[in-house]
């Protein structure tokens, strides 16, 4: 077996940052008090963040070292690259890649579910684009 492709390897680190968030919030949901949503979020921030970055990977496009979804998404989009139609929803999860672990922010479970929702259906797009 080769060497994995950097595109591949931030997609199947998405992929384990999203399994991560649902279970968590599963586990949160079970009444785990140890847990905050704040954890989720972040979860769901990096497997967006990884995604996109994937997508502009796999397109041999280079990015700079940012957690700022709204900047590459802009980079998607300056390079014509198709992107799902939900996904200016996910730029606020961007505040929770570092400073958001560490403030106090308002926990709402419907966004997280909201969410999920769009963090899943950008996997399933990425997957289809990058395998085929």
């Amino acid at each position: 077996m080769g060497f994995l492709k950097q595109y591949e390897i931030l997609y199947k680190k998405a992929r384990t940052d999203l399994k991560v968030a649902k279970n968590i919030l599963e586990d949160f949901e079970n009444g785990d008090d140890e847990l905050d949503l704040e954890v989720i979020m972040f979860h769901l921030q990096q497997s967006t963040e990884k995604l996109i970055k994937s997508l502009l990977a796999y397109n041999r496009l280079h990015f700079t070292k940012t957690h700022s979804i709204a900047y590459l998404l802009d980079a998607i989009t300056k390079n014509g690259i198709e992107i799902i139609e939900d996904a200016q929803k996910l730029i606020p999860l961007t505040e929770f890649a570092v400073e958001g672990r560490y403030a106090i922010l308002h926990d709402d479970l419907d966004d997280v579910d909201k969410y999920i929702v769009i963090v899943s259906e950008l996997l399933e797009f990425v997957d289809m684009k990058i395998r085929g």
